[in-house]
């Protein structure tokens, strides 16, 4: 008979060090001086996981200043444990620095936080020294009464029947784990081959080509892929601006006074996706000024929605308001911080807009009147498609177009005078903290979200820019399609803004993460879960409750000892880390995901029913 309950967290990345944190600012209240043994399963260094592991490439830099990066609950966030604060990145930095605070860091990483500020974009090998960090201090604040054991290998099983303890078999133990609560916090997913991917990857065996199907770039094998040659690369966000680093740079290339110079050892990228265009740059200037958001999503709106019977649709019931949550961003941004581009009184504006439907003629005549200079207006389909309806006369003449398209992005996205990006982009995240209440939307407001909010940094699309100069990418335009060509034994690419006009090669990269569907997942962990009666949503989702995150079945019923958070399940947010002060939908997860596991255990312990 076990003389302590078992909690086993399958996942040691940020998600699951946000849990442990959340344990040990909960345990105080909800769980005294009890013993509890927690297991953690992950075969990467706890902390930063497979995603923030600490040896990669340093060229590999996050996607966030160092300031917008937070492991640490604030006053902003809707919790009902305790907020225990701590430092962002940028502030953790100025702790390394200042002596306060020594890291567990190789001398290289050392050297590059005596200079980051918060304005930089760290290397992810910087942020995995934070991360374990973050994990080493929320290890500390445990009562000593909860110890952690790691477990350094992969969890390929979770079973158990729900009024008892779970079995999880790991993939070098002979004999399972045996768990009072199991907590699954392991963040993206690996996949099997979509059929496409999977002929695609048999058509280039046969003939000797190279096809690299959607995988963490950090992971892929792209010493295959021949310097000098054409590869067609199909997909243009965070995915493809990691594989041109590494096969530009990567391969002994460098970027002088916004030149490229080749090492000679690089292929020739051709790269396009449905856009054609790179996600949006971040943005390059603080805000100032009121938040006004949120005006239209508000909670009180999702608890309407939640409470109608049956599927919502997401671009009848839920996008009309999204876009007027935005809407109302940018213009009370407009009309706040640049009136002189406005022709109405403010507060008349606001009145007229409140009362019109969203999309109605009524709308848009109010817009138009009030806002003269139609770049001052929102235009939300124009910004997510806006390559639709362009066509170029040649391939030359598409680089010089998109060349010029990347520079005015990085010209706007980085002044003040259109703040009212800014404005929207502060929206967008007003609106995916109530999306996350509604479960699986789809996957389009995911990518339209990542497409405006979650671009690269400004220096990036700027080496984009230097290396389409120099020929090493070529941009092949939106709407591309790719064919295997059996008699001539190689891939073409087309797209439709440069009509008539294609590209071949013998090397073919999908520049994407497999999607996180447990339907096709490779993950024997969550192929068991899916194959017990976990339920799924229709992309393959694993359903959780919306309350504490408990693994649902087919059946509606939460299960009482099974957990899960993160970008596999219907509760996934808009990404990897919190700003500060912006409210954290993830931190209130995992705090409520760790008190009911808390008080689960409590009452396991206390009652005396822990199972052998």
């Amino acid at each position: 008979m076990s003389t302590a309950p078992t909690l086993v967290v399958i996942g040691g990345g940020p998600r699951g060090t946000g849990v442990i944190e959340r344990i040990a600012a909960n345990a105080p209240e909800l769980y005294g001086d009890l013993p509890l043994d927690i297991h953690l399963v992950d075969p990467y260094p706890a902390g930063g996981g497979r995603i923030w592991r600490p040896d990669q490439s340093p060229l590999l830099w996050m996607n966030s200043m160092a300031e917008d990066v937070t492991m640490f609950t604030d006053e902003t966030v809707e919790l009902a444990g305790p907020v225990v604060e701590g430092p962002a990145l940028h502030a953790w930095a100025e702790d390394v620095r200042a002596g306060r605070v020594t890291p567990d860091a190789e001398p290289a990483v050392l050297a590059e936080i005596r200079g980051l500020t918060g304005q930089d974009f760290p290397s992810r090998r910087l942020q995995s020294a934070y991360l374990r960090w973050t994990y080493e201090r929320a290890l500390a604040a445990l009562p000593p009464s909860i110890t952690v054991h790691e477990h350094r290998t992969t969890a390929l099983s979770v079973t158990g029947p729900r009024g008892s303890r779970q079995r999880v078999r790991l993939k070098d133990r002979t004999e399972p784990l045996l768990a009072d609560l199991v907590v699954l916090t392991v963040g993206h997913l690996d996949a099997e081959q979509e059929p496409e991917q999977a002929e695609l990857s048999d058509f280039a065996a046969r003939h000797g080509l190279i096809h690299l199907p959607p995988d963490f770039t950090a992971d892929t094998d792209l010493a295959a892929l021949p310097a000098g040659e054409p590869v067609i690369v199909r997909g243009f966000g965070l995915a493809f601006i990691d594989l041109m680093v590494l096969l530009t740079e990567g391969r002994g290339g460098r970027h002088e006074d916004g030149v490229y110079v080749p090492s000679g050892r690089e292929p020739v990228l051709y790269v396009g996706s449905r856009r054609g265009v790179p996600y949006h740059s971040k943005i390059g200037y603080t805000w100032t000024g009121e938040r006004p958001l949120p005006r239209y999503l508000t909670p009180e709106w999702a608890d309407e929605l939640l409470s109608r019977p049956g599927p919502l649709d997401f671009r009848r019931e839920v996008w009309p308001l999204v876009a007027k949550e935005l809407g109302h961003a940018h213009y009370h941004r407009l009309f706040t911080a640049h009136p002189g581009r406005t022709t109405l009184d403010p507060e008349v504006f606001d009145a007229k807009y409140a009362a019109a439907d969203p999309g109605s003629p009524e709308l848009a005549d109010l817009v138009a009147g009030a806002v003269p200079d139609p770049a001052d207006r929102l235009d939300l389909d124009a910004l997510d498609r806006p390559l639709d309806g362009v066509t170029y006369e040649s391939g030359e003449a598409l680089q010089e177009g998109l060349r010029d398209y990347i520079t005015a992005d990085l010209t706007r996205r980085h002044d003040p005078d259109h703040s009212t990006d800014l404005a929207v982009f502060l929206g967008l995240l007003s609106v995916y903290a109530q999306l996350i209440r509604l479960g699986d939307i789809g996957n389009w407001w995911h990518g339209f979200f990542s497409y405006l909010a979650s671009g690269p940094p400004g220096p990036r699309l700027e080496q984009l820019l230097a290396l389409s100069r120099a020929g090493v990418v070529r941009f092949l335009g939106g709407s591309v399609a790719v064919e295997a060509d059996e008699e001539r034994g190689v891939f073409r690419a087309s797209a439709a803004t440069v009509p008539g006009e294609h590209i071949e090669a013998r090397a073919l990269v999908e520049a994407r993460l497999p999607d996180p569907s447990l339907r096709h997942t490779a993950s024997p962990l969550l192929r068991t879960l899916y194959e017990g009666g976990a339920a799924v949503t229709d992309t393959g989702l694993l359903s959780v409750d919306p309350g504490d995150s408990r693994i649902v079945d087919r059946e509606g019923r939460p299960h009482p000892r099974r957990f899960a958070l993160g970008p596999f399940t219907t509760a996934r947010n808009s990404g990897a880390f919190t700003r500060p002060r912006t409210g954290g939908p993830a931190f209130r997860q995992n705090d409520a995901a760790a008190r009911a596991a808390l008080s689960f255990l409590r009452d396991l312990s206390c009652h005396g029913r822990l199972a052998s």
